[in-house]
């Protein structure tokens, strides 16, 4: 947790690493925490709205609509077939009461709260000798935006307006500097063109 008034900012999780994490966790039987994992990796959600996904949003549909908590705006999420099977096997392992049931019960009972993910997150780290600075829940937000313009090859502006409307950000520079790419990056696009 980070002294009162003080700024932290939080790292992207390479996709390889992520992916890498979501396998072991769910090797591990810690199905809860793969699957947060892989919702912060593969939707680019906010903790806060992962933390309050129920399972019949999620569970044996192909997408879902979610109202942002921070930002009031509806968005609507595609489930890949890769995903859709993990949530599915995690389900099974699980075995809630209902699907009307919160995904993230603590063995308390409750909803685990932001404060208490970001603690798992940094034990995470070190149990699974992560290459990360400062891991935090935003860190997987940060994954989805840094795989998903790491993978427009030939187009990072348009790679960059996508991921604008996605972060609900007021412009592509701010989703630029919120994930970290630099100038270089971008420059680098016009030179995978040639004669």
């Amino acid at each position: 947790m980070s002294a009162k008034f003080s700024n932290t900012t939080s790292d992207f999780l390479e996709w390889s690493q992520s992916m890498n994490l979501i396998r072991n966790l769910y090797r591990d039987g810690d199905y809860r925490i793969s699957l947060l994992v892989s919702f912060g990796s593969f939707w680019g959600l906010r903790i806060s709205d992962i933390l309050s996904l129920k399972w019949h949003q999620v569970y044996d549909v192909d997408e879902f609509e979610l109202v942002e908590k921070k930002t009031q705006k509806c968005r609507v999420i595609k489930i890949n077939g890769q995903l859709k099977k993990h949530i599915n096997d995690c389900y099974q392992k699980i075995k809630p009461y209902s699907v009307e049931e919160s995904i993230f019960i603590s063995r308390k009972g409750s909803v685990y709260t932001v404060q208490r993910i970001n603690v798992i997150l940094k034990d995470l780290k070190v149990r699974y000798n992560l290459k990360i600075k400062n891991f935090s829940s935003h860190s997987l937000r940060k994954c989805f935006g840094r795989e998903v313009f790491s993978r427009s090859d030939s187009n990072a502006e348009l790679a960059l307006v996508k991921l604008s409307q996605l972060f609900n950000h007021s412009s592509p520079s701010i989703t630029r500097r919120y994930l970290g790419i630099s100038q270089k990056e971008l420059m680098e696009t016009y030179e995978i063109l040639s004669f």
